[in-house]
Formats: structure tokens, sequence, C-alpha cells
């Protein structure tokens, strides 16, 4: 299965990008201004603060060498923070957790590694030339709220609660896809399992009966394992 992204444009506090599978379902990502973004960053630096402040106490006691390891805490802290916790906690840090934002690639499928480093590290350039504003002008450039990380990187930050709250598939359900997918494959499973529970049993098995070679089942049995495998690409365990 495979997924076309396309944005849809809306004001800039309120944007939404869909992403239509070729089987009719659409999955609506509701991208993420510049104001809730700003407010998880915020909350992100006091735990990190708060983190670097804890390590500064602990190494203190080492003297000199205690110096030198605080330094390389701080830098760990500050670079992979972020990176660790948006690729291992399914695109979310604290942070986003609290403001219930979760950063996602652009055609809907869970981040990875690559892109969680990447949109990170180029958080250099989005700072430039002081408080974030390069990344602040993109964002409200973009129609999707971008900043310059995230086009780099092939991400969007999107509002989470929001986004699942449309329906989802059981969470009893979770079945680990028996061979790698591509990214594609993974937003067209996601999307079907945002967007099925919406759709009538029949043509629930209908859109599930066309990933056969995927599922190597038909009727309900496909449904409940592309609904599986949108649970497991989602973190529902």
């Amino acid at each position: 299965m495979t997924a076309v992204p396309q944005a849809v444009h809306a004001p800039v506090l309120d944007t939404y990008r869909e992403v239509i599978t070729p089987e009719g379902v659409a999955l609506q990502l509701p991208a993420a201004g510049p104001v809730p973004r700003a407010l998880a960053w915020a909350i992100d630096a006091v735990v990190r603060i708060a983190l670097m402040f804890t390590a500064s106490l602990l190494l203190g006691v080492l003297g000199k060498l205690g110096g030198g390891l605080t330094l390389i805490a701080a830098f760990v802290i500050q670079w992979g923070y972020m990176i660790l916790l948006e690729a291992l906690w399914h695109g979310q840090t604290l942070g986003k957790r609290t403001m219930g934002l979760r950063v996602v690639l652009a055609n809907g499928a869970p981040i990875g590694w690559p892109a969680a480093i990447t949109r990170n590290l180029l958080r250099v350039v989005d700072m430039l030339p002081f408080a974030y504003a390069t990344g602040l002008v993109v964002s409200l450039v973009d129609p999707s709220a971008r900043r310059l990380g995230d086009l780099a990187a092939g991400t969007l930050v999107v509002h989470a609660e929001r986004g699942e709250r449309a329906g989802h598939a059981p969470v009893n359900a979770v079945f680990v896809p028996p061979t790698m997918l591509r990214p594609q494959e993974q937003a067209a499973i996601v999307a079907f399992g945002e967007r099925a529970p919406r759709l009538t049993p029949e043509r629930q098995a209908e859109l599930a009966d066309l990933a056969e070679p995927l599922t190597a089942a038909r009727g309900p049995a496909g449904v409940l394992r592309l609904f599986g495998m949108a649970n497991w690409l989602l973190g529902r365990r």
C-alpha cells in the first residue's frame, strides 16, 4: 500500500495535513502551530536544566574530574535528551507529551532515528540569529508550520491526542508486521487503524483484503491483523 501526502492550507495556528491512500482512506494530521510547540520546548528546557543541575551536583564531588564530566554530561543532555526521547518514545518528549504533541514523518508514519537526529541537530540553524527567530519565521510561512529542521528531516509535529480521538484500532489487538514496512506502507496502515472504525464492517473487510499479501488473511481476520499492525506502529502495546 502506498500513500500520497497532500498539504491542506489552513490558518497558521490550526493547520491540517492530509494523507490519502489509494483505497480512499484519509489520515488527517493536525499540525501544531508555534505556540504549543514553544510551550513544549519551554517544558523540555526546564527538564534539561534540572537534569544538568542534578548532574553537576552529583559529579561536583569528584573535583576537577567531576568538572570535566559535568561538561560532557551537559552536552549529552542538551543534544541527546530530545533525540533519544523522540526516537524511543514514539515521537514525544516530556514537553510534547504534556502539551499533547507528537513528532511523526510528514506522511504520518512513526519517526525513526535518522529523522530524530536530523531535526534536532538542525536546531542550531533554527535558533539563528537568536531565540529561534529563523525557525519561527519558517514555521509561519510553511503551510504545515514546520521549521527548517522538520523540512530537512521530513517530519511534522501534530496534536497527538486530538488526532487519536477520531477513532483507533482496538487496544487489545497487536500484530507485528512479518516484514519491514516502507514509510508509505506504515502511513497507509496507520490511516486504516485511525479511520476504519468509522467504516462499515463490509468496507473494512474490502480494504483489508487489498493487504492480503501482507496480512496473509482475508475478511475479519485480515481486518484484525491490520488493526494490530496499526497499534504496533503507534506504540500501543
